[in-house]
């Protein structure tokens, strides 16, 4: 098998993120790489997704788990080389699964050879007009340049020795690229190019929001508490960083390389925006093929929720004509069976949301590790975290980043290591032992295998993926829709047992998120596909 010439595959594709450090270790080094991610081709051909995206494998100190870059055109030794992505690639796409690479524009890493000849270089010079260096506040600039605070804690400025100073939304190794600059916006369109001739099939861009600042660089007027965020203390309202309208200039330089190229290659636009009406800029013909649909994975596990969302969702995708997408967990946030409640009850959520997402027009992306049923670790040691946020506000992100369990035993570390070698760089729970991939791959009933087996009927079934959405009655606590031709969605999320018979529905099950009861009823937190 092999990736088909379909230009809109990604319009209703099933992707999968992949957090290289964590999937799978070839080498023994207690860290994943681009081997291990080869090696478990054959375990997503079967899970059924259609594309990988990977989390940044490039050059990198690792400051903020990849998302520095310090060489935007290689590959981090750690993870591999060159070949080995392009083996991987090659690989993937004889077994029809496409490659989304992530992109990070915003910033580099601060030993990046570009900051690194800003630093050794004067002010006013051409190297600094690559990044955001300013002068400082004050009678001798000892003041930073605004009161803008880092999205990891603190303020987003750093001073060097000759007195200036440099923007970092996040960490002080992730200094901010000066996107009005022309040499930053031609290397990252010869970036596009590099990744593209070599195969990718789309990218994934980070922080998309972020590379234009209000001119003038205002300061926001007011501070959080210590340990505090103005992203989170202004809430909806749009950052003097965040959103600015330039973006979408630079976007419309990246569309026609994009489209100049065979396959239907994409990008998706990771955008933390104030509404839906924002992020809708984001997607278009001449700029992006779609944005993350956060406000999803942030909804609460209620049926108002959820379907106030759906609404808005859709709606605003079908005003640009491009599908939404779908997602509850990823690299940055807490695994969904952790938000929904944890435990028994975290699971059964957590099951009955998946088969809810993917039965919705658009796509959906899943995070590496969610068909296992993997729980947020809560409890890893402080010394051993490694999440640049933690260190500034005590949050962490480590939690579900922690190294995927395929077999054996915790001593084993979950043959991570194909031959159980090696320490995982983060300790696994022992409890995973009855999660691994082998644990669950002769269970009919298993996390893993009712994923498998929502992806091949999404694969089988036309009403699934694409199409529209119809909204049935329904008693309250339940959210019924059809997909047509012929599948019915029913969400119970009431206190009670639901007889379909109340909904008039009399068609075949084709799949639940869980077991029914002996009558026939749908149990609380239960998700069923219907036929119509």
């Amino acid at each position: 098998m092999t990736t088909q010439a379909n230009d809109d595959w990604w319009r209703d594709a099933v992707v999968y993120q992949i957090y290289p450090r964590s999937f799978a270790d070839a080498d023994g080094d207690g860290t994943g790489d681009l081997q291990g991610v080869r090696g478990k081709l054959p375990y997503l051909r079967e899970l059924g997704v259609d594309a990988i995206w990977l989390s940044p494998f490039f050059t990198s100190p690792l400051a903020d788990g990849g998302y520095d870059v310090a060489d935007y055109r290689d590959v981090d030794p750690r993870f591999g080389t060159l070949s080995d992505f392009d083996d991987m690639m090659k690989d993937a796409h004889a077994l029809g699964i496409r490659i989304i690479v992530d992109l990070v524009p915003n910033h580099s890493s601060d030993q990046h050879a570009w900051f690194q000849a800003a630093l050794a270089a004067a002010p006013g010079s051409a190297e600094r007009e690559r990044y955001m260096f300013r002068e400082g506040q004050g009678e001798h600039g000892e003041l930073p340049p605004n009161d803008w605070e880092s999205i990891f804690g603190g303020r987003a400025w750093t001073r060097v020795p000759d007195g200036q100073w440099y923007l970092h939304l996040f960490a002080p190794e992730q200094p901010d690229l000066n996107w009005e600059n022309p040499e930053v916006r031609a290397e990252f369109r010869d970036v596009l190019r590099f990744w593209l001739d070599r195969g990718v099939d789309g990218f994934r861009i980070d922080v998309a929001h972020g590379m234009i600042k209000e001119a003038g660089l205002p300061s926001v007027g007011r501070t959080s508490d210590e340990g505090g965020r103005q992203v989170e203390m202004l809430g909806s309202e749009r950052l003097p960083y965040f959103d600015q309208d330039g973006v979408h200039d630079i976007y419309r330089e990246w569309r026609p390389i994009l489209d100049a190229y065979p396959g239907g290659r994409m990008a998706v636009a990771e955008a933390w925006v104030e509404s839906p009406e924002r992020l809708a800029r984001y997607i278009g013909r001449d700029e992006l093929h779609q944005a993350f649909n956060f406000d999803f994975m942030m909804a609460d596990f209620d049926p108002a929720s959820f379907r106030t969302i759906i609404d808005k969702s859709l709606a605003e995708a079908a005003l640009v004509g491009a599908p939404t997408t779908w997602v509850l967990s990823n690299h940055d946030k807490f695994r969904h069976v952790t938000r929904y409640g944890d435990g028994d009850l975290g699971l059964r959520r957590a099951r009955a949301a998946t088969l809810l997402m993917l039965a919705l027009p658009g796509s959906a992306y899943l995070y590496n590790g969610e068909e296992l049923g993997l729980n947020e670790v809560l409890d890893l040691p402080d010394e051993l975290r490694e999440d640049p946020s933690f260190k500034r506000t005590g949050e962490s992100r480590d939690g579900c980043r922690v190294p995927l369990p395929w077999g054996g035993t915790a001593a084993e570390g979950f043959r991570f290591n194909p031959d159980g070698l090696g320490t995982p760089w983060l300790p696994q729970p022992a409890k995973w032992e009855a999660l691994t991939a082998q644990a669950q791959e002769s269970d009919p009933d298993s996390t893993l295998n009712f994923y498998r087996a929502a992806l091949r009927l999404r694969k089988e079934l036309p009403a699934l993926g694409g199409g529209t959405l119809t909204w049935l009655d329904a008693p309250e606590g339940v959210l019924a829709f059809v997909r047509e031709p012929g599948v019915v969605v029913v969400v119970n999320i009431a206190d009670r047992a639901l007889d379909l018979a109340e909904l008039n529905l009399t068609g075949d099950i084709l799949l639940a998120s869980g077991p029914l009861h002996e009558d026939g009823h749908l149990p609380a937190d239960t998700t069923v596909w219907l036929t119509a």
